[in-house]
């Protein structure tokens, strides 16, 4: 495994948005000479004034929510950074009571995932925010394609689960918003999530393809087990933890073989 398979995802995903060489619990100070996640602008002088901003404009949006009464002491946190995001995509419901939209339930996932990453609340709502921009913006057109994807390199590695799926009518009803919509949050333990958003983050959606695969390459005895499509889609939706790191392991193997090694392949 290369080195840049083991780097820690809260450290690769800093310099992604420019912290290069920040510990994890430091508040981020320098943000990217590449301005991808429309963070900063290029000019690095401007950086500390802009990231003083970043903060000003978290804790002005925070003071906002609880003057409207959509927020208070008690609203957990992973919520409030949602209200958040919506208040400032100009999304913002009637009334916090209001049911929530899937982008939502996505959205909540991933920030709760995040929260076991980054301790500090401002850093953990920016870095959630521009992880969930670029899942919307960047891959938009990619994620829709990646059942496909699945499919097709199940085939490669397994032709007779894959048939098994099929005959149990389980291939149209797999979890794929778990996988690729919330990127595996709530499905992986955070340890074993930071180095698949590594390479999310790095360009690269398709990893997450070869996580799924590897997973149904893993459980393929119980999978064959089952005989039922409900079945599968429960038992893939809570699979067992202690095998994750494995899994993840395998699946970048899988993807350096099906793909070479990509460094921003899509």
């Amino acid at each position: 495994m290369t080195e840049d398979s083991q780097r820690n995802f809260r450290s690769v995903y800093y310099e992604k948005v420019g912290f290069r060489g920040v510990e994890e619990k430091k508040s981020l100070e320098i943000l990217l000479k590449d301005d991808r996640l429309g963070i900063l602008p290029p000019h690095h002088e401007s950086h500390a004034q802009v990231m003083t901003y970043r903060k000003e404009q978290y804790s002005d949006v925070l003071h906002a929510l609880e003057v409207i009464r959509f927020i208070s002491d008690a609203t957990p946190q992973v919520e409030v950074y949602l209200h958040m995001h919506r208040l400032e995509s100009g999304k913002l419901p009637r009334s916090p009571s209001f049911p929530l939209e899937p982008e939502d339930e996505v959205f909540l996932a991933i920030a709760k995932a995040m929260e076991e990453m980054v301790e500090d609340s401002v850093d953990c709502y920016w870095v959630t925010r521009c992880f969930v921009n670029q899942l919307n913006n960047k891959y938009r057109d990619s994620l829709p394609q990646l059942p496909k994807a699945f499919e097709q390199y199940l085939n490669l590695e397994d032709s007779r689960l894959l048939s098994h799926l099929k005959t149990c009518s389980a291939v149209s009803r797999l979890p794929y918003d778990l996988w690729f919509k919330r990127c595996f949050a709530g499905c992986l333990p955070e340890s074993s999530l930071q180095r698949v958003w590594d390479k999310v983050v790095s360009g690269s959606c398709k990893i997450l393809v070869f996580v799924a695969v590897e997973i149904l390459l893993t459980f393929k005895i119980k999978v064959m087990a089952l005989n039922s499509a409900e079945k599968i889609t429960k038992f893939l939706e809570n699979i067992p933890q202690d095998s994750s790191d494995a899994i993840v392991s395998k699946a970048i193997d899988l993807w350096h073989k099906h793909c070479g090694t990509p460094v921003h392949s899509a």
